[in-house]
């Protein structure tokens, strides 16, 4: 299977942004583990102060954890996928969230920023060029800035890309086919077996410039198939909590 990019993932999205949140309440662990990744950004004072971007914000769940991981940050989400923010928009947010509609790519140009620290949920591997993005990323950061990846990149290990593709088969294409998004579950599947392991990612992230990288399992059935990946933009300035 050819893997949706571009303007073709985007519709596929918007078509499937109204059963979205029902399908991925059925994975054990989904909110939790954004929300564990979201606290692994460690922003002090609550993010008292600081700007952050949800980067591939979706229909709010990430920007849900990154409110409740810091709870007084402002906090600019974007997304591609015009439906999946209409889902965002009509929940209840702060006056501190704002949404906007624009890709990952077009961030970098769009007047946004600069950024104490960037979340990106489940948005690398659906891009066409990721060294690209994480380019864009860290102009978007500011110096010392942190940046928290939560993707589906496997271990390396037979056994988690087993898994893997055996849960597709069994669960998620066939739940996916029921509402009439199969094209994008079958995407799904096949994004996550032709993307990078977490350690090419994490090496990707090197060489992208980024510094203090360091690769978080999740907990439960998807350890081995998701993983917080964890970069500093440069050396930390002397007056940020380190810790």
């Amino acid at each position: 299977m050819s893997l949706l990019r571009d303007h073709d993932l985007a519709r596929a999205f918007d078509r499937a942004s109204h059963s979205y949140d029902r399908l991925t309440s059925l994975n054990p662990g989904y909110r939790t583990d954004l929300l564990r990744s979201a606290r692994r950004l460690r922003l002090p004072g609550d993010g008292a102060g600081l700007r952050v971007l949800d980067l591939g914000c979706g229909t709010g769940a990430s920007t849900r954890a990154l409110l409740r991981a810091a709870p007084r940050a402002r906090i600019t989400a974007v997304d591609a996928s015009a439906g999946m923010l209409r889902r965002a928009l009509a929940k209840p947010w702060p006056a501190r969230v704002r949404f906007q509609h624009l890709t990952a790519e077009e961030v970098a140009t769009s007047g946004e920023g600069p950024f104490d620290a960037v979340f990106a949920a489940y948005l690398f591997r659906n891009v066409t060029d990721p060294d690209a993005v994480l380019g864009s990323v860290r102009t978007l950061l500011r110096p010392g800035g942190r940046l928290a990846v939560h993707e589906y990149s496997l271990s390396g290990s037979r056994t988690h890309r087993a898994l893997w593709s055996a849960v597709c088969r069994g669960v998620v294409i066939p739940a996916g086919t029921l509402t009439g998004d199969g094209a994008l579950y079958r995407h799904l599947r096949h994004s996550v077996t032709d993307f990078d392991t977490a350690p090419a990612f994490a090496g990707r992230l090197r060489r992208a410039g980024f510094t203090e990288v360091r690769v978080a399992p999740v907990a439960g059935w998807q350890t081995g198939i998701v993983h917080t990946f964890l970069a500093r933009n440069g050396a930390a300035t002397a007056t940020e909590d380190t810790r």
